[in-house]
């Protein structure tokens, strides 16, 4: 996995609970597009879901 798919991920999974795509760019320092773009694509390789609206958590695989 990429380097920035690892760093976001890793967010998710400190955080605990679901977080927004603007939580996790405020963490990790990478722009808040380019972690939206992230998290769709950890969503179609079934990484995160998402629980509620706008909210996103790792699946735990």
């Amino acid at each position: 996995m990429e380097d920035k798919k690892q760093l976001v991920l890793k967010a998710m999974i400190d955080a605990g609970k679901p977080v927004r795509p603007g939580d996790v760019a405020r963490v990790t320092g990478l722009d808040g597009k380019e972690v939206s773009k992230i998290i769709a694509e950890l969503k179609k390789a079934g990484k995160v879901f998402s629980p509620k609206r706008c909210f996103y958590a790792p699946t735990g695989e």
